[in-house]
């Protein structure tokens, strides 16, 4: 099988165009009672005007049928084919979180849940705010400091999330999830997937029931998932490959993360829409590639809050015409992956895709919407093909062959 990035590293050129990529997380979903898709409901006159003007289509992260979480939809994005590159879910949240990684560390990324009578009755312990949360952290931080001989982190994240981090000799990151990942299920335990992890497991393990006995006593985050458990990966480089000077605007710790993991510098910005877009323009004048990454369109659709997810969209294009102003010569809108409301959980629905350029096919789409992008001139692809399409119409690619 080609390499479609070493491709485009080769046909790379040097330009003085700017793209933005604005991944909108979660975007899409499917009709449920009310027989439309948020996208479809919200009132969104700026993002269907960009639609009218624009080259619309349909994404797939992995694989047809393949459900894919958030990481493997963003390295796709970025053009790296995420079954070569597979990353654990814990090094993006801890580079995220500015904690430092190094050959002795594996990390984790953790979730307070609420456990009773063994079953994870909310694997999110009821969204605290990050400043309740941060305390709680605090609290295992200053109980538990080792297990076995093994030096033992925390670091607070995002609501309910945060890194745990081991340092010690000979810890291995092959093993299973610690998470049922849905309600209603009982609490597991990491397995070794190879006998070199088996020490690690047991270490694991002996933590996460630590972390229960000081957790007994919260009302709603008496327990921690672990999951994504990760050592520091090395990849090929975003700027280098591409050529491109790349910013990434985030506001919660996995997406920095992963940004860093590929070499982008991380331009730290406000927790709003808004603010994320003010951020790009500030910086416009230091960057060729912008990576904007917008949330809440998918923790709502896991939360199954349609309505939510639909004024989170509205804000999105309230908020676009900080972008349109900047007059960026690619604009890419999209997701990582869907994430329907009647779910309430990623899904293997195609991803809806929009790109803007002065050399886009445009005219034969009305609105940006799931319906509208599965009829577009793009057509359905693969996600790993979408930064090709922005760097040619960018004008960033020299002709393939003689």
């Amino acid at each position: 099988m080609y390499d479609r990035q070493q491709i485009l590293s080769e046909l790379v050129q040097s330009a003085s165009s700017k793209i933005v990529l604005l991944v909108m997380d979660g975007i899409g979903d499917a009709p449920g009672e009310r027989g439309k898709t948020p996208l479809q409901v919200a009132k969104k006159p700026n993002l269907d005007w960009v639609a009218k003007e624009s080259e619309l289509g349909q994404t797939i992260p992995v694989m047809h049928g393949v459900t894919p979480g958030s990481g493997p939809g963003h390295l796709a994005l970025f053009g790296y084919d995420p079954v070569k590159y597979q990353i654990g879910r814990g090094i993006l949240e801890a580079l995220g979180s500015d904690v430092p990684v190094g050959e002795k560390d594996v990390v984790a990324r953790a979730n307070f849940a609420t456990i009773k009578d063994g079953i994870v009755v909310d694997r999110r312990a009821g969204r605290p705010s990050t400043e309740e949360s941060a305390k709680v952290v605090e609290k295992l931080a200053k109980a538990i400091q080792s297990i076995e001989d093994v030096k033992v982190s925390f670091y607070p994240g995002k609501e309910h999330r945060f890194v745990v981090k081991l340092t010690g000799e000979d810890l291995d990151d092959r093993l299973t999830d610690a998470d049922p990942q849905k309600e209603g299920k009982a609490f597991v335990y990491t397995q070794a997937l190879v006998v070199e992890a088996e020490r690690t497991a047991r270490i694991v393990n002996k933590l996460l029931d630590e972390m229960r006995k000081v957790l007994s006593d919260e009302p709603k985050m008496n327990c921690a998932l672990m999951r994504g458990f990760s050592k520091y990966p090395k990849l090929p480089q975003f700027p280098a490959v591409y050529k491109l000077r790349a910013a990434a605007i985030a506001t919660y710790p996995m997406y920095r993360g992963i940004a860093k993991l590929v070499g982008m510098e991380i331009v730290r910005t406000g927790d709003t829409i808004k603010e994320e877009f003010e951020t790009v323009k500030r910086a416009w004048n230091d960057y060729d590639f912008f990576y904007v990454h917008v949330k809440k369109t998918d923790s709502y659709g896991e939360d199954g809050n349609f309505d939510a997810k639909v004024h989170v969209i509205e804000e999105v294009d309230e908020a676009l015409p900080t972008l349109l102003d900047l007059q960026p010569d690619v604009l890419v809108v999209t997701g990582d992956h869907s994430t329907p409301t009647i779910l309430k959980a990623h899904s293997w629905h195609p991803v809806p895709l929009m790109i803007h350029s002065r050399y886009a096919r445009k005219g034969l789409s009305k609105a940006f919407d799931e319906y509208e992008c599965a009829r577009g001139t793009l057509g359905t692809i693969y996600a790993i093909d979408v930064m090709g399409l922005a760097l040619a119409h960018a004008l960033r690619l020299e002709k393939f062959g003689a």
